[in-house]
């Protein structure tokens, strides 16, 4: 028989819940079913919807290993760390960006994205990225972007 969850103040309860709603965000914008996503992480589908659902008394294990079947990597950060995030535009030119540019390239007509919808795009296409072209100005933007809007990293 499991152990029982410690009781969680709502903070610590938010931040799970919180957590497992991007997991399945990740999971589910990649295409990925909740029972193949279960399999390659070793673990039923139940226990994938505990964690998808923030619930406490899954082991910290089954949340790593659910993370790396899903390509990402759990990190700790600290919180009182100064992480001012870096000031973004309203809109971002496409044409500013070269890599930004190629990867919307289904966007037709657009001259400018959203700052959300500039990090959905290249999260979504990370992989035709070519990092040898990428220019400091699109670094920063991708940089500026996972600070303040990916909570500090881009889900790729």
């Amino acid at each position: 028989m499991p152990a029982t969850a410690p009781p969680l103040t709502h903070d610590p309860a938010d931040q799970l819940a919180r957590l497992g709603e991007r997991l399945r965000l990740h999971r589910k914008r990649q295409g990925i079913s909740a029972t193949a996503a279960a399999e390659s992480a070793g673990m039923s589908r139940v226990t994938l919807h505990r964690i998808e659902r923030g619930e406490p008394s899954v082991t910290m294990g089954a949340w790593v290993s659910i993370a790396t079947a899903l390509g990402l990597q759990l990190d700790l950060r600290d919180p009182g760390a100064s992480r001012e995030a870096p000031a973004l535009p309203d809109r971002i030119r496409l044409a500013d960006y070269p890599q930004l540019q190629k990867l919307a390239w289904q966007l037709q007509g657009v001259e400018d994205v959203s700052p959300q919808e500039a990090l959905s795009i290249y999260e979504r296409n990370w992989r035709h990225v070519d990092g040898n072209t990428l220019t400091m100005k699109e670094i920063a933007l991708v940089h500026a972007l996972a600070t303040a809007l990916g909570g500090g990293r881009l889900l790729v």
